[in-house]
């Protein structure tokens, strides 16, 4: 398998000048919400959505200043997204430690994913990427529509593979699409080459967001959260819809049953994890995803060869294969 340090070495000097670029937008004069962000640049992630925006770049001229901007700019709407979600999931961890929520509590962690939000959207505006913000815009509006549409869907057990779909391709692969397309904008003006770029990034978000839910199938502690979580938070994801979808009408009632009234039950929960394994649920989950990862991979294809063209596609591949 192709290691994160090659996929990032035809733009290791733009991210390694990211850095600072990032730390200074995480800064604020507010001794409180200085602490928050602090901790918050040093929990960070892979930051894969600027190598996406970085390499979509590259594909298409050079990167430049407003590329670095791009890339801060999903890496500011991804960081405000994850410090909202932890309150609307209620969770207590992010990636190995204490979540904002955890430490500091819902009224701040709302307040703080506001602030960053606001920070990015400025960021924008004082350089007049208009083009930028409209994407971004998009973005936010996508993921707020996916959000909500999860909730209900969580509420009511009514979900198909269709609305699956909908929830993933809004709430997860829009953000992943506008890294695309934002880094593709930020080195041309051809609008099919940013809105192309946008689809190849769709479909490889959905792919990634597919392999987070075979994730929550597999051994506890691979990826820092427990096995089930989304059964026991009455996410119906791929692997069990396609259980759902291929049981008779009692048992599909049983199960929904059991995810509406037991979610919490740990041997109810091990039981549906094992029934997505048992009749076929994962190995769909992984055909789909790697349908997704095909279709990106055949489209970032159509472009020129190049060292970035290169890293994208095992891009494409290390995110359906990573391990956490």
């Amino acid at each position: 398998m192709t290691t994160i340090k090659k996929i990032k070495s035809p733009i290791e000097k733009e991210l390694k000048e990211f850095e600072p670029y990032f730390k200074k937008s995480l800064q604020s004069d507010v001794p409180l919400l200085s602490t928050i962000l602090n901790f918050l640049y040093r929990t960070k992630g892979k930051q894969l959505r600027p190598i996406f925006v970085f390499l979509s770049a590259k594909l298409h001229g050079e990167t430049n200043e407003s590329s670095h901007l791009a890339a801060c700019s999903v890496e500011l709407l991804h960081t405000a997204t994850l410090v909202h979600d932890d309150v609307v999931d209620e969770s207590y961890e992010r990636r190995g430690t204490f979540s904002v929520k955890a430490l500091w509590k819902n009224k701040l962690a709302v307040l703080v994913g506001d602030y960053i939000l606001a920070k990015g959207l400025m960021l924008q505006l004082d350089n007049k990427k208009y083009e930028f913000l409209h994407l971004i815009s998009r973005a936010v509006k996508d993921m707020s529509e996916g959000e909500i549409l999860q909730i209900k869907k969580s509420r009511k057990l009514d979900i198909n593979d269709e609305t699956y779909f909908e929830i993933i391709r809004k709430k997860t692969a829009s953000l992943i699409a506008t890294s695309m397309a934002i880094g593709a904008a930020s080195a041309s003006n051809n609008q099919d080459v940013i809105e192309k770029m946008y689809s190849i990034g769709q479909d490889a978000g959905i792919a990634f967001q597919i392999k987070d839910d075979i994730f929550d199938y597999q051994a506890k502690g691979l990826i820092g959260k427990p096995t089930g979580n989304d059964i026991k938070e009455k996410k119906i994801t791929l692997p069990l819809l396609y259980v759902l979808n291929n049981s008779n009408s009692s048992e599909r009632k049983r199960i929904l049953g059991l995810i509406k009234r037991k979610n919490k039950n740990v041997a109810v929960v091990n039981e549906l994890i094992h029934l997505v394994k048992e009749t076929g649920g994962l190995e769909y989950a992984e055909q789909k995803m790697n349908e997704f990862k095909d279709k990106a991979i055949a489209g970032i294809m159509e472009f020129k060869d190049c060292e970035a063209r290169q890293s994208l596609i095992d891009l494409m591949e290390y995110i359906s294969t990573r391990k956490k």
